[in-house]
Parts: C-alpha cells; sequence; structure tokens
C-alpha cells in the first residue's frame, strides 16, 4: 500500500520533472555573465559552465521533489491512517447509539491543543450549543484539589498525615477517630461509610470509596489553615490562572450548565438535592465548577511541578491500596490522594473520574508523553452501565494511539 502510495505521487509530480531539463536549462541560459571567463579561476568555454549549472541545479530540484514525495507517501501511509485518533473521536462522539454523547473533549501534549471538540447542548429545552468555555460541575474530580490543599498544609508543617483524626478534629464522639489516620482518610483506607457509623474494616486493610471521608479532610483543612475551604480554594485556583473554576455556592450567580438524565433519549434537568451546611460540606468532595480549558492548567502545572514540592506529588501520585473502577477497566488500579494510579497497563496514567447531578467527566494524564486528556458531559445516563461510556472509550483510543506510546 505503500508503494502505492508513493507510485501515485510520483505520477503526479511527473509531468513537472519530464519538463524540468527545459525549464532549468533556459533559467541557466539566462544566468548573468555566464559566457564570461573568470579572471580569478581558470577559464572554461561557455558550454562547459552551462553544463555544470545546469547538473548542479538539476540535482538540487530532484533532490526537493524526492522530499516532498516521501512526506506525501508517508502521510497517506497506513500506519498513519490506523493511528489517526482524531477521526476515531469525531466518528466516536457522532453516534447515537448505545447513547448520544454531549459534551466537551479536550486532549493536549506540552501544554498545547492536540484536540479539541464541543459536541451538543449546555440547555437542551433551549437547544442552546455548548462552548468549549462552558464551565461544568466536575463532582468527584473535586477530590484532587482538596487533596492538593491538605498537602500544602502538610508542606506547611500543619498537618502530619500519619496522625488520628482526633488531632485534628477533637469533638468527633466515635472511637474510630482515634485509630484513623489522615493519610487513610486521603486514599480511601479508612473503612468510613457514614460519619455516625462503625468502620466496615480495620483502618488501613481495604478500600471504601465514598464522600464522607474527603468531607472530614475539608474540615480538617479549614481547622488547621484558619481560612474557609471555599476561600482556599478559589485562591489556589485565582492563583494558577484558572479564571473559570470555583466552588459551587447556592446563593451565588454561578454560571454553570445545566445536567441532565438521559432516560431514553429523553434529558430530565437534575435538580440540585443537597441544601444548606449539607452543601458546604459536600463541597471538598464534589463541589467544583470548571471547564476544559481550567482543567488543563490544572493538570499541566499539578504534573509539572507547579503546584506541589515534589516529595509531595510522589505522596499524591503513590500508593498502598488498590481498586478496580469502571471508568479504568476491569484491572485494580492504585489509589493515591484524589487520583487513581495505572502502572500495571503497557502505558501508565494518573486520571479520576467524576459523576453526579446529571454530569459525567474524566481526566486522565499520560506523565510519559505528558498528554492530557479531559472529557466532560452535561448528561448521564439513566442506564448506569453507560455513564461513561464514552470516557471509557475515549480513554481507550488515546491508550492505543501513538500519541502516548
Amino acid at each position: 500500500m505503500q508503494a502505492k502510495a508513493i507510485m501515485q505521487v510520483y505520477g503526479r509530480v511527473g509531468k513537472v520533472i519530464g519538463d524540468a531539463d527545459s525549464i532549468l536549462a533556459q533559467a541557466v541560459q539566462r544566468l548573468p555573465g555566464i559566457n564570461q571567463p573568470s579572471h580569478d579561476i581558470p577559464m572554461k568555454t561557455p558550454r562547459t559552465d552551462r553544463k555544470t549549472i545546469f547538473s548542479i541545479v538539476k540535482v538540487s530540484f530532484l533532490l526537493a521533489i524526492a522530499t516532498f514525495v516521501h512526506a506525501q507517501a508517508a502521510a497517506h501511509s497506513p500506519a498513519e491512517k490506523a493511528d489517526d485518533y482524531t477521526a476515531k473521536i469525531d466518528r466516536l462522539i457522532r453516534q447515537t447509539s448505545p447513547r448520544p454523547f454531549n459534551g466537551v473533549v479536550l486532549i493536549t501534549q506540552h501544554g498545547k491543543t492536540k484536540y479539541s471538540k464541543v459536541f451538543g447542548y449546555s440547555d437542551f429545552e433551549n437547544k442552546t450549543p455548548l462552548t468549549p468555555e462552558d464551565n461544568f460541575r466536575i463532582m468527584s474530580n473535586s477530590k484532587q484539589m482538596t487533596a492538593v490543599l491538605v498537602l500544602r498544609e502538610v508542606e506547611n508543617g500543619k498537618i502530619d498525615l500519619q496522625s488520628p483524626v482526633r488531632r485534628y478534629l477533637p469533638d468527633l464522639p466515635q472511637a474510630w477517630a482515634d485509630q484513623v489516620t489522615v493519610h487513610q482518610l486521603l486514599n480511601f483506607s479508612a473503612g468510613i461509610t457514614e460519619i455516625d457509623k462503625p468502620l466496615s474494616f480495620a483502618p488501613g486493610t481495604d478500600f471504601l470509596y465514598g464522600v464522607t471521608a474527603y468531607t472530614m479532610l475539608g474540615n480538617i483543612f479549614e481547622k488547621t489553615s484558619g481560612k474557609t475551604y471555599i476561600e482556599a480554594a478559589n485562591d489556589l485556583f485565582k492563583e494558577l490562572g484558572m479564571h473559570n473554576s470555583f466552588c459551587y455556592e447556592e446563593d451565588k450567580n454561578n454560571k454553570v450548565i445545566n445536567g441532565y438524565v438521559n432516560a431514553n433519549n429523553t434529558f430530565e434537568l437534575k435538580q440540585h438535592p443537597v441544601q444548606g451546611k449539607g452543601w458546604v460540606d459536600f463541597i471538598p468532595a464534589g463541589g467544583i465548577v470548571s471547564n476544559a480549558t481550567d482543567l488543563a492548567i490544572w493538570d499541566e502545572k499539578l504534573h509539572q511541578g507547579k503546584i506541589l514540592k515534589p516529595a509531595s506529588y510522589r505522596l499524591m501520585t503513590s500508593y498502598d491500596i488498590s481498586s478496580q473502577h469502571v471508568a479504568f477497566g476491569s484491572e485494580k488500579n492504585g489509589y493515591g490522594y484524589g487520583v487513581y494510579v495505572s502502572d500495571k497497563t503497557p502505558v501508565k496514567y494518573i486520571g479520576h473520574s467524576g459523576k453526579g447531578l446529571g454530569f459525567a467527566s474524566i481526566k486522565v494524564y499520560f506523565p510519559e508523553k505528558d498528554v492530557d486528556v479531559i472529557v466532560l458531559e452535561n448528561q448521564f445516563s439513566e442506564d448506569s452501565a453507560l455513564h461513561y461510556y464514552f470516557e471509557i472509550k475515549i480513554r481507550e483510543i488515546v491508550m492505543n494511539s501513538n500519541l502516548v506510546k
């Protein structure tokens, strides 16, 4: 197939090569001084000068043509066509079965955009098209922001990861507050289901995902920093230049698009189920609003050492506990602090997902190639098996592309 492509390109430039002799001969003939002997070099006949220059120019011309042919053939090679991840994603997000895609896809490498696409509506009732600047609830992707705030307190000497929770929340009545450490809250190995219930297992022996652990981390951060979580998170986003990222507050104009539940392609607006103090407590676990551009800034600065010190980043992205998550395949992945770490797959990645209130998202970073993948949707299917359908497919397309291999 590649030989055929080369022959096709040669055919297109054949006439140019065929005419080259006459074109170059005329050009050489018109060169000034070609018929005058030089006083600095041994004299040659005009015919010899013309033949020499003609040969040099012709060789240069043919080399340029050969370079062009090689580039054209490579661009049409089967290997590149097979690895056209952009075309694969384009086809994927236009599918309507088993459900339609409605959201934003952004892929960057070394901080530069490799792929960007917006598809669908921000408001289904009014058919308002989505834009790249639209703000989404990122739900559990908020957890890594909370982990960063806690680790900055560790850097400041105000939090000890191996200290029990009671050191920072002395009023907790639960006996397990003397056993569970901050580290175990961060990586979900504490065994906590609800704040007022017994632990599901001995701390540090298993993995149990939930909201309560990161709600407690938000409270611990407020105790040690002297700031509200909302104030500190919003300040962090300003520091990083994430101008469209903030904590969702009920009584403010939050500039966030609607979230929907898709029931057989009928889109129902998802109402905010939590009010008052309950919502404020929930924010560290899933209450941050952002858009694809800002999340790309976050990932670039986090993974390039511009937010945390190297030792803190290593703590965040290392693990001593593992868990399976549908968005990241059937295998178990390590869980660090607010991020999954997949280092048993052919291509290592660090990522997280978020889902709820009519929103679904995934962020995946491939450290070896400095590639970042962000998928945000403002709808999820009533069928839980399809919640992350497109997020999974896009992750798989990128993982199998030369972009990250």
